[in-house]
């Protein structure tokens, strides 16, 4: 998501802007890491904006951890060799990231895939910019984010991220919604008023697998989540259940979840 789960692409140029030396500079950026070949810092802070969600590199200023952040970078490092030569927007490049940068989320948290699946946090991972990348430069950098694709505004994150979830996650850090479906409706924490709950999340297949199409999938999806869902509400005579599945590129990038929510103000 190119964040996990999700591989967001909300499809919005940042708009280039003049700067000293001639270099142009996204609005926000700082300047000293616009063309950087070094490795980011992890546990460095900045405030993203959506814009920033759909391009491949990333320059935003570093603010203190201590001050309103919305973004951490939690994972960094240098990419595997077999992309030393590897093309700017080789596909491959996304789906070693949502390997990487998932995993790393998940043991970063102190949580369970599952949790971090019904989490109101996602990510996202940059690289280089284009003209560091042509002068060899293959860093990459994961960034855990305060809200996702349906959040109405991001969240601003405490001072670290490490460890946030080890133990019963806080309604503030859960995905609800509210509205007549949660794939429409507007996400939202948990601790906010709601009418639908993201409460467990069900395996749609093996790593392994070939993508069984939309349709087995949703199949899949539906059956499962009626049944995971009657379990978390105690098996009541009545109920209203959703469920979100995800597609074939979110499966080629290693995604095999849907996610059940609960028609619940609890």
């Amino acid at each position: 998501m190119r964040p996990a789960l999700f591989l967001l692409s909300l499809l919005l140029p940042l708009t280039l802007v003049a700067a000293c030396g001639g270099k142009n500079v996204p609005a926000g950026a700082d300047p000293a890491q616009v063309d950087s070949a070094k490795v980011p810092a992890v546990g460095a802070c900045r405030n993203l904006r959506r814009t920033d969600m759909a391009d491949p590199t990333n320059a935003g200023k570093l603010v203190p951890c201590t001050e309103p952040h919305n973004a951490e970078t939690f994972a960094a490092g240098k990419l595997p060799a077999r992309f030393q030569h590897a093309d700017y927007h080789d596909a491959g490049l996304d789906q070693w990231a949502y390997s990487t940068c998932g995993q790393a989320l998940t043991q970063h948290l102190g949580a369970t895939d599952s949790v971090v699946m019904r989490a109101i946090l996602s990510w996202v991972w940059f690289r280089p910019s284009e003209k560091a990348w042509s002068k060899g430069a293959r860093w990459y950098r994961c960034d855990v984010l305060g809200g996702g694709a349906g959040s109405r505004r991001y969240l601003d994150l405490p001072t670290t991220t490490q460890g946030l979830m080890a133990e019963k996650p806080d309604d503030h850090w859960m995905t609800c919604a509210r509205g007549t479906d949660p794939d429409h409706g507007a996400k939202l924490p948990c601790s906010k008023q709601h009418n639908w709950r993201a409460v467990t999340v069900i395996k749609v297949g093996e790593p392994g697998d070939t993508y069984p199409g939309d349709a087995a999938v949703a199949k899949k999806s539906k059956d499962f989540c009626s049944s995971s869902v009657a379990a978390w509400l105690g098996y009541p005579a009545d109920y209203d259940y959703a469920y979100t599945w995800f597609h074939e590129a979110e499966w080629k990038a290693g995604n095999r979840r849907s996610v059940c929510w609960a028609k619940t103000t609890q």
